[in-house]
């Protein structure tokens, strides 16, 4: 189960520090080709989403790792299934379905991540 937890937590530590350093760091005029959404969404909120992000990263790999407070490993994947799901509803509501697949797989592997780290 350990080496489940870390597999899962580094891939969404990885895919969540690249994408929480791009809201975080870039224009919105670079990320629009990427991300349509953030022409609708203010810049305060992206930067914020981002910020979201790297520390939901930060969660999944630093508790566990120090053994300080490894609990926040399992607060830090649910953050993120919470996190996924709302963009998800974002995705639905500007009538973007097809978008919505990286999405589920992101819930369904923060709520392993999720699970493995309460069963550590």
């Amino acid at each position: 189960m350990d080496i489940a937890y870390w597999i899962v937590a580094a891939l969404l530590a990885v895919f969540y520090l690249y994408a929480g350093g791009k809201k975080a760091a870039q224009s919105k005029e670079r990320l629009a080709p990427m991300m349509g959404w953030v022409d609708t969404v203010p810049m305060g909120a992206v930067r914020g989403i981002g910020a979201v992000e790297i520390l939901g990263a930060a969660g999944l790999i630093l508790p566990p790792l120090t053994g300080i407070a490894p609990v926040l490993a399992l607060v830090a994947a649910l953050g993120l299934v919470v996190l996924q799901l709302l963009a998800g509803g974002l995705h639905l509501f500007r009538g973007e379905v097809k978008e919505t697949g990286l999405n589920a797989a992101l819930i369904v592997l923060a709520a392993v991540a999720a699970w493995l780290a309460a069963a550590r």
